[in-house]
């Protein structure tokens, strides 16, 4: 059944380390748990991924912690849409495979890393999430200080369980969470930024699985308002077997609104105009890219990962569940095309 909704609380795996239930949920239903895995520890993937724009300074921040078995991976993003300017810096350290003990659910546990460079944690807490970095070095010694405090009120999510035919015992258990107003402040080259939570606002991208070792992904997230209606939406797609359900979600005042495929149209030179076009016809839209934030990572060639994470404004309708047309126009968010090796 296509777009099929997992509803029963259940372990992810079965003894065999496949998945149970691929599909999709509204939150993690399905339980994850490391030691089920019937994979080496070098294939397992784990990251908490936080973005944060700031419409009301037209600024972006962006922060990684990854667990990629062979790799691990801390990515710290500042992006000025103003200036048309962004760096992205991070820190790699081989073989972590578990070390770092990301926790097996989104709604509890905390993550912290601290080395010579940069000390990062996520603090998770009932109803926010709370992210602190301190980067003195980044961008050439500019630094870069966040104390940011993301509300996070009960609310709708994108969660996707899937698998992949090549693979039984590969897997890709994802939550996006949209639309966590933001406040605290970014401090970056002497200037300091303080976050509004009416104008600014964070989305959590939480991957947990074992991957197949090469792969392309499309994915695009938005957080806002509009009509002061809090407004977001999660697109992508390929990897892996969905003919369960697609990961294509529009949510609004807090409710996930299921949709289905979305096709990003994009052409080789990243800058140029996007278009989207959905399969139900219901989300519509015009892409205009400010800036592409690309970052391409090696170790040995063995590990590759090719980012084009493309800033800009999108413009166009969304359909909700019952009808109602939503109509963005200038809406600041983000698309994306990977490809990785890992």
């Amino acid at each position: 059944m296509r777009n099929h909704e997992v509803t029963e609380k259940k372990p992810l795996l079965c003894n065999d380390g496949s998945l149970s239930e691929p599909g999709w949920s509204r939150n993690l239903v399905q339980i994850y748990d490391r030691n089920a895995i019937k994979k080496r520890k070098t294939r397992i993937k784990e990251w908490d991924y936080y973005y944060i724009i700031s419409h009301k300074n037209n600024i972006a921040v962006c922060f990684t912690v990854s667990d990629l078995g062979y790799l691990e991976l801390e990515s710290v993003s500042f992006i000025d849409f103003s200036a048309v300017y962004e760096n992205t810096q991070g820190c790699m350290a081989p073989f972590p495979m578990g070390k770092l003990h990301m926790p097996s659910d989104s709604s509890y546990g905390d993550v912290k890393v601290k080395n010579n460079k940069l000390a990062l944690e996520y603090l998770v807490r009932t109803d926010k999430r709370i992210i602190r970095c301190d980067f003195p070095s980044f961008d050439s010694g500019k630094g870069l200080k966040v104390n940011i405090t993301l509300n996070n009120p009960s609310q709708d999510s994108m969660v996707i369980a899937t698998p992949w035919k090549k693979d039984k015992k590969a897997f890709y258990y994802n939550q996006k969470i949209n639309c966590m107003p933001a406040s605290g402040r970014v401090e970056y080259a002497g200037k300091v930024y303080t976050f509004s939570p009416d104008t600014d606002f964070g989305g959590l991208d939480w991957g947990r699985g074992v991957w197949t070792y090469d792969n392309y992904w499309y994915w695009g997230s938005g957080s806002g308002t509009v009509d002061g209606h809090r407004f977001g939406f999660n697109i992508g797609y390929g990897f892996g077997d969905t003919t369960a359900a697609s990961e294509n979600v529009i949510f609004y005042d807090g409710k996930a609104h299921k949709i289905d495929d979305v096709i990003f149209n994009i052409s080789d030179n990243f800058i140029d105009p996007w278009t989207f076009t959905s399969s139900d016809g219901r989300f519509e839209m015009d892409f205009v890219p400010i800036i592409d934030r690309s970052d391409y990572t090696s170790a040995l060639g063995l590990i590759v990962t090719d980012q084009h994470q493309v800033f800009g404004k999108m413009s166009g309708r969304a359909v909700l569940d019952d009808g109602k047309v939503i109509e963005l126009k200038d809406f600041l968010c983000f698309a994306e095309k990977v490809h990785n090796k890992y």
